[in-house]
């Protein structure tokens, strides 16, 4: 046989081979295809089908976006217009999409983000039974490749890992060590009131806009408390974090596009880019950290990353428990929550009480008479602050009226039985927290006022049913920092009122908005003037 020959019978081969490798990449295209078709049609239509035969009403799906491109419509044309002053009736500007949806088709309505169906929920007491979460059939319906860039803590954890990340965190929120970082609290409302002191002309007042004033407040409070020596470190990841959330939330309407997030966009680079910078100050910092605690320095407790080294530390040194301690990515990611949720929450809340209180400045002169009443002009003390009645009960009426987070989600990961429906896998459960609070059947006929007095027996007694005051969630996820933010506010409120009359100024638009959490769109301007 010539070498022709054998080349020639050897030829066919690799077309062959070619042909099955070709036809196999096909029927693998036609396959991720029909999944993809089932995802973004079938699927979201199955789910439409079973929950409208059980009586349920709400928007049709439409194939990829659904109804986002209506929410993006109603917010333009809402946000638009400013409110009146003295309106606190704000769900049909905040949530106008929603507020509307409801209104045609019932409380409890379907709409959908994407290909996914949501399904609002505003009764308190589904709200429990689903926030309870007794069977772990309803979890946080995350987006982990977005989400992980701004915050990875126990908020976005489930099962197991929000139970360990839970048991190690606790500690650090109890009362007594929260004592700990009274001074640090104290220091920083010290600075803001003395700035603004120097920002008053000669007739001792001035115009100011509180808004970034009060993000910086509760940013460097954040950072000396999570941080302490380290805060000039900490307050830069505060800005980082400053920024990301707002690149995050311009990505948000866009990751129902499958894989979305890995496209090489400018925005998603960045943000990638700002992600590796506070990790890599988070890593360094955790790292000497460690050392200085190895070494006995006991000045390295009195903040909320040595109260959580130092809990992590004792769980790992419980021997047969050592797997439950967390993982030093696992501490960033707590890290980052710390920045995220302990600088916005406190930050809307002073902001909006500032706001109403300007409003209302009959509740001013009250909450300043007590505050005089108790510590005169002299710093407030822990023991103290349980006395003040009035300043709670404002703040209670605020995160009503004004709620930080508008709703809660869960998701459906197998069928749920919830008020006589049943819900299929894959289902998002929205509950409505400003729809919850803004509800005349449960607050009654003066639900859009501001009454703090509605709270003067207590948040039980505030309501016609117990479990409608949400501002920190319920159940066992309620917000581990519910009492580091009130005291901090409380803190920060009464030195401003020592210090301070203050009012709306003309410039001043009233003009709530949602993006992770309620915020003045426009800013919060207002006059101060010292006393």
């Amino acid at each position: 046989m010539v070498p022709g020959d054998t080349f020639a019978s050897a030829a066919p081969l690799p077309w062959c081979f070619l042909v099955v490798v070709g036809g196999l990449v096909g029927l693998r295209l036609l396959w991720a295809a029909s999944q993809l078709l089932d995802r973004l049609w079938w699927q979201p239509r199955r789910l439409e089908r079973v929950l409208r035969a059980q009586g349920l009403r709400g928007t049709s799906y439409r194939f990829l976006t659904g109804d986002l491109k209506d929410m993006a419509r109603l917010n333009q044309e809402a946000w638009s217009r400013p409110l009146p002053l003295r309106c606190h009736d704000i769900a049909p500007r905040v949530i106008p999409f929603l507020y509307k949806n409801m209104r045609e088709h019932g409380k409890t309505s379907i709409y959908w983000f994407g290909s996914i169906p949501k399904v609002t929920i505003v009764d308190p007491d589904l709200v429990k039974e689903v926030m309870s979460n007794k069977f772990g059939h309803f979890e946080k319906p995350m987006f982990p490749a977005l989400f992980k860039l701004l915050t990875d803590g126990v908020a976005s954890k489930e099962g197991e890992t929000w139970a360990k990340h839970r048991r190690i965190l606790n500690p650090g929120f109890h009362l007594e060590k929260l004592k700990r970082m009274l001074p640090a609290f104290t220091v920083c409302c010290e600075e803001l009131v003395s700035r603004w002191v120097e920002s008053t002309g000669c007739d001792g007042s001035c115009e100011l806009d509180i808004w970034p004033e009060l993000k910086n407040l509760t940013g460097d409070v954040i950072s000396r408390t999570a941080f302490g020596s380290s805060y000039l470190e900490g307050r830069r990841i505060f800005e980082l974090q400053g920024e990301q959330a707002e690149r995050v939330m311009k990505s948000f309407q866009k990751i129902t596009i499958p894989g979305y997030m890995l496209l090489p966009t400018e925005n998603n680079r960045k943000m990638r880019r700002i992600n590796k910078e506070i990790e890599t100050i988070l890593r360094n910092l955790i790292g000497k950290r460690i050392q200085a605690m190895k070494k006995g320095d006991e000045s390295t407790k009195d903040d909320l990353l040595g109260l959580l080294l130092e809990s992590n530390m004792r769980v790992t040194d419980g021997g047969s428990k050592s797997g439950m301690a967390m993982t030093i990515e696992d501490i960033i990611g707590e890290c980052k929550l710390f920045y995220f949720a302990g600088m916005e929450t406190t930050s809307v809340l002073l902001t909006w009480t500032m706001v109403v209180l300007s409003i209302h400045p009959e509740w001013q002169d009250r909450a300043r008479e007590e505050v005089l009443g108790l510590f005169g002009k002299n710093k407030p003390e822990l023991e103290g602050l349980g006395g003040l009645k009035i300043v709670t009960m404002i703040l209670y009426e605020v995160l009503r009226l004004y709620p930080p987070a508008v709703q809660y989600s869960r998701k459906t990961y197998k069928a749920m039985e919830l008020g006589g429906i049943v819900y299929p896998a894959g289902v998002i459960v929205e509950m409505s927290v400003l729809m919850i609070h803004h509800d005349p059947d449960i607050w009654g006929s003066d639900v859009h006022e501001f009454k703090p007095n509605r709270f003067s027996e207590g948040i039980s007694k505030a309501s016609n049913g117990p479990g409608a005051f949400l501002p920190f969630g319920w159940g066992p996820r309620i917000c581990i920092g519910q009492n580091f933010a009130l005291l901090e506010a409380k803190i920060a409120l009464c030195m401003i009122l020592q210090r301070f009359e203050f009012e709306l100024a003309p410039s001043y638009t009233h003009a709530p908005h949602t993006l992770f959490t309620m915020q003045p769109m426009h800013g919060a301007q207002v006059k101060l003037r010292v006393i």
